[in-house]
């Protein structure tokens, strides 16, 4: 498995915050799915609420 950044920002209380997270995937497309997941589980936001810009492997 790949290491992959996902860079982008997430709408939180006080406005639009920006994250970058590492995450092993297999391919671009399962980072970001697993980036939407964890944002979903953690924090409870819908992907609508979640910007990614980036993703570099």
């Amino acid at each position: 498995m790949t290491e992959y950044t996902v860079t982008g920002q997430w709408s939180a209380r006080d406005g639009w915050l920006a994250f970058e997270k590492t995450v092993e995937a297999d391919n671009e497309s399962v980072a970001v799915e697993y980036t939407y997941a964890e944002f979903g589980s953690k924090h409870g936001l819908k992907r609508t609420q979640v910007q990614i810009e980036e993703v570099s492997a």
